[in-house]
C-alpha cells in the first residue's frame, strides 16, 4: 500500500534486463515508485506491482518520445544486454557497441527534448573520459560525443559511471535480503545496490546536474 504522502515517481528505463537494472527497478519499487521498463519483449518481465512494460525503440527519435510521454525520468544503462531496438528478432544479450551508443543517445536526446521529460541519467563505461592514455580510443571517442551530445541539450541530465554487473542478479535479488546467494554474488550484489541507491537519492537530491559522476560503495 502507498503511503498518502508518498509522491510517485514515474522511471522510465532503458536496459532493464542487466543487473544494474534489475537493481534500479527493486530500488524505485521499494520507494513505491513506478517504474516502465522499455523492452522489445514485452513477456521478458515478470509482473509485479508498481512495474509496467512498454514496447520501444531507443534508436528512434519518434519511438523515444513515445515511449518516454508520461514519466518523470529516464535512465539508459547503455552498457546492457536487450536495449531496444524496435525488433523482436535482435539477440537479446546482445551489447551494443560504441557507435551504436552514440546514435541511442542521439535519438534518446531528441525524443525527450520532444517531451516534458527532462531529467535523465545516461548511465556507461565513461571512466575512458578521466584517462589521458585511454586503451581504447575509439570507446573515448564516442564517450566524448555522448557528453558533447548532453552538454548541447536542454536536458537536465548526469552522466554515470557504469558499475560492473554481473550475470545471474535478477530484481528478486534486489527486492529481498537473502542469506542463500550463490558464491560470489554477495559482493556484486552490494555494489549494484548502492549505485541503484545513489542514483534514487539523487535525484531526490539533484547535486550533480549536468555532471559526470560515480557512485561509490
Amino acid at each position: 500500500m502507498k503511503n498518502a504522502e508518498t509522491l510517485v515517481i514515474k522511471l522510465v528505463l532503458y536496459g532493464a534486463m542487466s543487473s544494474l537494472g534489475s537493481a534500479l527497478m527493486a530500488e524505485f519499487l521499494r520507494r513505491q515508485h513506478e517504474v516502465i521498463a522499455i523492452l522489445d519483449d514485452l513477456t521478458a518481465l515478470a509482473p509485479r506491482p508498481g512495474l509496467r512494460t512498454k514496447s520501444g525503440d531507443l534508436f528512434d527519435a519518434e519511438r523515444v518520445k513515445q515511449s518516454v510521454a508520461g514519466g518523470d525520468l529516464v535512465v539508459c544503462l547503455l552498457d546492457a544486454p536487450g536495449l531496444p531496438m524496435g525488433s523482436e528478432q535482435v539477440e537479446k544479450l546482445r551489447i551494443c557497441d560504441s557507435l551504436e551508443q552514440v546514435r541511442a543517445i542521439d535519438a534518446l536526446i531528441a525524443g525527450m527534448q520532444a517531451t516534458q521529460v527532462q531529467r535523465l541519467f545516461v548511465v556507461g563505461d565513461f571512466e575512458v573520459l578521466d584517462s589521458t592514455q585511454p586503451r581504447d580510443p575509439l570507446q573515448h571517442h564516442a564517450a566524448q560525443e555522448i557528453l558533447d551530445a548532453l552538454q548541447t541539450s536542454t536536458l537536465r541530465w548526469t552522466l554515470v559511471n557504469a558499475p560492473r554487473g554481473v550475470p545471474g542478479l535478477g530484481i528478486e535479488h534486489f527486492s529481498q535480503v537473502s542469506s542463500s546467494l550463490e558464491p560470489g554474488l554477495a559482493e556484486p550484489l552490494q555494489r549494484l545496490n548502492s549505485v541503484a541507491i545513489g542514483i534514487a537519492d539523487e535525484l531526490r537530491l539533484n547535486l550533480h546536474l549536468r555532471e559526470h559522476v560515480q557512485f561509490v560503495s
